[in-house]
């Protein structure tokens, strides 16, 4: 079947060709879709941040195959190593219950699924009209880590420490909701 879509490919020089960086993303694009829609899903909120994890270290997988080495370091530290670190705190210094106490109810589900619907139209629409039939270039060099760093602490050091202050306000705030037993 490979062999086929390769011949194909090379009699059509507008078909996608089948090479390991497309199938790579095809199979991280469908876990990502998978864990996205049970972290919506799962009644044990323990479980929803762990697919919460799979998510994001799908997002770091893109990444990578972006070539963006620095970003997907970045990723896997700042919202695995960190975020979903302090929601499982937050979860269990609020001795929040594990599972759902109660039953999940299907009432608004039409009306959640005409929502997610028009979104992904208005998505849909915004890539198409944004990047339209222009594709991501072949030859995409590596990020220059030095040049991203210097942007990241020199031009957007307020809104970082901003964002750290902010985590630690919410972790501040858990520990005393939790002391309020």
């Amino acid at each position: 079947m490979i062999g086929t879509l390769l011949a194909a490919a090379a009699q059509n020089a507008d078909a996608p060709v089948l090479v390991a960086q497309n199938v790579a993303f095809g199979i991280i694009a469908v876990l990502m879709v998978f864990s996205a829609i049970r972290v919506v899903t799962a009644a044990n909120v323990v479980h929803a941040a762990a697919f919460l994890v799979v998510v994001l270290a799908g997002a770091a997988a893109l990444f990578i195959l972006l070539g963006a080495e620095f970003v997907a370091i970045t990723q896997v530290l700042v919202y695995i190593g960190a975020i979903v670190v302090l929601f499982l705190f937050g979860i269990m210094l609020t001795r929040a219950p594990m599972e759902g106490s109660e039953k999940m109810s299907r009432d608004n589900w039409a009306l959640a699924g005409l929502s997610g619907f028009v979104l992904l139209v208005l998505l849909g629409y915004s890539l198409w009209d944004g990047f339209g039939r222009s594709k991501i270039p072949g030859d995409l060099q590596p990020t220059d880590t030095g040049a991203l760093s210097d942007v990241i602490f020199g031009q957007y050091l307020v809104p970082f420490e901003v964002v750290s202050l902010l985590l630690l306000a919410a972790l501040v705030g858990a520990i005393v909701i939790a002391r309020r037993d």
